[in-house]
């Protein structure tokens, strides 16, 4: 797809997703890379977004500049922040207790501390982010190595391969102890998102390095041409 056809399409999609006002959002697109710039009121808004604009087909990644400015009749102090994400990490059952230390400035959120799993990381990030003033989220939780580098290989491989949204064949699997570097080839976005996915779900991994490229292929890129 042409840049042109890909913004047009992205802008369509930022209309069509109902969690989203796209009125102060722009987008600008070179070589499939997709920018989105300008305001939105609030953090949830900057997400869908960001994940609207990478689902659609022919981006090949998305670069998030977009300003969170929260509406006057949302705006909380840092203190009142701070106490609401506290009691809504201490009410998810999949966030280990204690394992989570928060600090809030200027309404930007930062979560630090260590889990044994990506998805109580991801869990920790999802109980701050929709709530009422956050601007930001920066996450600097540490999952626990403990991984077997063969192991970690197999098992990623057997999860795309069982994995219906991702074509495997074009992936390469490298391990350097708790990390997994990905390379390769997939016709989407979303197929290079999921991959991303099923690497950080096998125990142990630390880090994902994300280097496969989105790169239509076949009867999709003719169907896009």
């Amino acid at each position: 797809m042409r840049d042109n056809e890909i913004r047009k399409a992205v802008e369509e999609e930022l209309d069509w997703e109902p969690s989203i006002n796209p009125v102060g959002i722009g987008v600008a697109v070179l070589d499939g890379v997709v920018t989105l710039s300008g305001q939105v009121d609030s953090y949830p808004q900057r997400h869908e977004a960001e994940r609207a604009a990478g689902h659609v087909r022919g981006v090949k990644a998305v670069v998030g500049h977009l300003e969170v400015t929260i509406p006057g009749v949302y705006e909380r102090s840092d203190e009142e922040i701070a106490r609401a994400a506290a009691s809504a990490i201490l009410w998810n059952a999949r966030v280990p207790v204690g394992a989570i230390r928060i600090s809030v400035e200027h309404g930007r959120v930062k979560l630090e501390g260590m889990v044994d799993w990506q998805f109580q990381r991801i869990a920790a990030h999802q109980s701050v982010r929709y709530l009422t003033g956050v601007k930001d989220v920066n996450i600097h939780i540490v999952v626990k190595p403990h991984a077997d580098r063969e192991t970690v290989k197999a098992d990623i491989e057997a999860a795309l391969l069982r994995n219906a949204e991702i074509d495997a064949h074009g992936i390469r699997i490298e391990t350097r102890g708790d990390h997994v570097i990905l390379r390769g080839t997939v016709p989407t976005w979303r197929q290079r998102a999921e991959a991303e996915r099923a690497a950080w779900a096998s125990p142990g991994v630390c880090h994902v390095e994300n280097n496969i490229t989105v790169k239509a292929t076949g009867a999709l890129a003719a169907r896009t041409a």
